[in-house]
């Protein structure tokens, strides 16, 4: 007999293997019906999976969070064979499931163009139409070269024979078309649906090299329901309004290019905006007990050998050694080396470490507005968002093991109320464990993560496991925001390490006499200025709140007698503490409201002769046709407490 566990609890049990199909059907006709796949003992398998053991099983239906990845790897596949039969002698490569859809990598003499997205749509429709069976073969290496070579499939062929020898090599058919692929699959093509869009074409290179033949990768998106593509269509269309890498030059804010990859150029206004978020924050930090501290960008390599980070974060670092370095280091030639930091946690060890520290000290809380950089390949870099030169609000808690749980508790409350201030009520946190390369024994890592997992329960926060994704010295929280458009950014960190103090030679004098190493909890909010100042232009669309806005109203004049009074309303705002510019320019009213809008000024004050007699101003708000007419001195009173920063 074989024995079934449910997810319920209850047990079936069957006197010869069974499929998943069948155990579907057992359970009901609605469930075999609505059944993709099957979940054996936690692994996806396709529902024509035997199961000839006991074992625990799940169905999976379109209302399991894995079923949309499922979804997406099959168009994949649906749509290599609607290429491959509208354009004969087009080649497959690789065809996976994205966060957000899927590609499939194809090459072909002729590019494809938007313009033949319709027609390939069309043909992957008619492929669901036919509900083909899709089926899974298990073939030998020679018989899946042979194969492929035969059919002009060169680099598949070339792939399957760089496969491990050992390796079991799995085909799946949907009709007279295969592909080798580790699934799993649907049951059928019929199973995906026509809730399915092309979305963009883009080059791309065999196994990811440069140096290799260039590929042409055609993305799409598909879901279970027209409802949920329309929905992410309208995301996607928001998202590209709200981009900041256009936004933002736009809006006077920042440029990039390429004498400096990966690193901004602050404009005026960007800079405002800069300084207005780390006025905020410092004025956060010093209020949860932070003291600030400044460390060298440079560091000898010496001190990243004793951390770990030469072993383990090389090839992210930026290095570099001159004359001066040379000399210094004449007798010892493996020293001739420096590097800028990617991360100021050694060097605020290196603080730590002055003096005799007493457990009376701790916890230390200390803050680092740091300038990092890390050599992200081009291919990752993505605006403000994703960067090689970046400033992270950094900040490093030294404390006994003891003060774990008090100090995450207090975090934890810190973030959420910047996060609320910053318009981000709503975010999760992931728990990533210790990944494959790393320091320290297992024993240590044990401790590690049972610390961080009693104190994030002990703080009120749930959890979602992000397995092998920790820093190499020690597990960590992610905290992930979630915007206007439902999109997720990943910002916050909290890491709990035991291991860098000690490595860097940390102690303090204990309660009892003895010397111990401290615990060093590493925070971020923001996770850098760069990122956030991203996430928050998209965001809000360029529409920043008013106390964060770089130039928060504009004063323009609607004829130039009012020049000298508009120039007096501007003075007293300033004086009020509001940022403000002014606009004498010889134009009609409705061109200077249109200009400043477009530029996302929450505040226009319009005067002309009447105000300036009668000490009045007219106010529009930004997406508003109203206008307030306000006293000047109630005016002031009144916009300048709108734009208090919130602490």
């Amino acid at each position: 007999m074989i024995n079934i566990s449910l997810p319920d609890g209850s047990v079936r049990s069957f006197d010869k293997p069974v499929s998943g199909a069948d155990i579907a059907a057992s359970i009901g006709p609605g469930l075999a019906k609505a059944a993709l796949a099957l979940r054996v003992d936690g692994k996806m398998k396709d529902l024509a999976h035997v199961v000839d053991r006991d074992a625990k099983i799940g169905i999976v239906t379109s209302r399991d969070p894995e079923a949309l990845e499922l979804l997406r790897h099959d168009a994949a596949h649906v749509l290599a064979q609607a290429v491959q039969e509208l354009y004969p002698g087009t080649q497959i490569t690789f065809g996976p499931a994205t966060e957000d859809g899927f590609y499939y990598d194809f090459v072909r003499e002729q590019p494809f163009s938007p313009e033949d997205f319709a027609k390939i749509e069309q043909r992957m429709a008619e492929i669901v139409d036919r509900d083909l069976p899709i089926t899974r073969e298990i073939w030998d290496r020679a018989k899946i070269k042979d194969y492929f070579l035969k059919h002009g499939e060169s680099f598949k062929a070339q792939w399957a024979d760089e496969l491990p020898k050992d390796e079991e090599i799995s085909v799946y058919k949907q009709g007279d078309w295969l592909d080798m692929c580790l699934g799993p699959h649907l049951p059928s093509t019929g199973k995906l649906g026509k809730a399915f869009k092309l979305t963009k074409v883009s080059g791309a290179y065999w196994r990811g090299d440069a140096n290799n033949a260039q590929l042409q990768r055609v993305y799409g998106t598909v879901f279970f329901s027209d409802k949920d593509l329309k929905a992410y269509l309208h995301r996607i269309e928001e998202a590209e309004k709200r981009d900041h890498r256009r936004l933002g030059p736009e809006m006077g804010l920042f440029h990039q290019q390429e004498d400096a990859a990966g690193m901004v150029y602050w404009h005026p206004k960007g800079w405002t905006l800069w300084r207005t978020l780390e006025n905020y924050l410092r004025r956060k930090l010093e209020a949860g007990g932070y003291v600030e501290v400044k460390t060298p960008q440079l560091n000898d390599r010496r001190l990243w050998e004793k951390s770990g980070h030469w072993s383990n974060f090389r090839e992210n670092m930026y290095l570099s050694e001159n004359e001066e370095g040379l000399k210094e280091f004449v007798d010892d030639p493996a020293r001739r080396m420096f590097a800028l930091k990617p991360m100021n946690c050694p060097c605020h060890i290196q603080i730590f470490n002055q003096g005799l520290r007493s457990y009376r000290e701790l916890p230390l809380r200390m803050a680092e507005m740091g300038s990092c950089h890390r050599f992200e390949p081009s291919g990752a870099l993505h605006g403000i968002l994703r960067v090689r030169a970046f400033t992270q609000d950094d900040a490093h808690i030294f404390c006994e093991g003891s003060q774990i749980e008090a100090e995450t508790i207090r975090f934890c409350q810190l973030l959420e109320s910047i996060y609320k201030d910053l318009g981000f009520p709503d975010y999760f946190v992931k728990f990533s464990d210790r990944p494959p390369t790393r320091i320290g024994s297992d024993a240590i890592w044990d401790q590690a993560e049972g610390a961080l997992k009693s104190a994030s329960k002990a703080a009120g926060v749930d959890l979602i496991l992000n397995p092998g994704e920790g820093a190499f010295y020690g597990p960590k929280l992610e905290f992930v925001l979630r915007d206007a458009i439902g999109r997720d950014w990943q910002c916050g960190t909290l890491q709990v390490d035991f291991m860098l103090p000690e490595r860097l030679g940390a102690s303090y004098v204990a309660e009892d006499g003895s010397r111990k190493v401290p615990v060093m909890l590493h925070r971020a909010i923001f996770g850098s200025f760069e990122r956030m100042i991203g996430v928050l232009i998209e965001h809000y669309a360029g529409r920043f709140p008013l106390w964060l806005a770089p130039t928060q109203a504009v004063v323009a004049t609607i004829v130039n007698d009012a020049d000298s009074y508009a120039q007096e309303v501007a003075a007293k705002l300033r004086a009020a503490g509001m940022r403000v510019d002014l606009d004498l320019r010889n134009e009609k009213i409705n061109y200077k409201v249109r200009e400043h809008s477009l530029a996302h000024v929450p505040l226009i004050l319009a005067v002309g002769r009447r105000d300036m007699e009668g000490k009045t101003v007219a106010v529009r708000r930004l997406g508003s046709e109203k206008q307030e007419v306000l006293e000047l001195g109630a005016a002031v009173t009144k916009l300048s407490e709108e734009a208090r920063p919130p602490f």
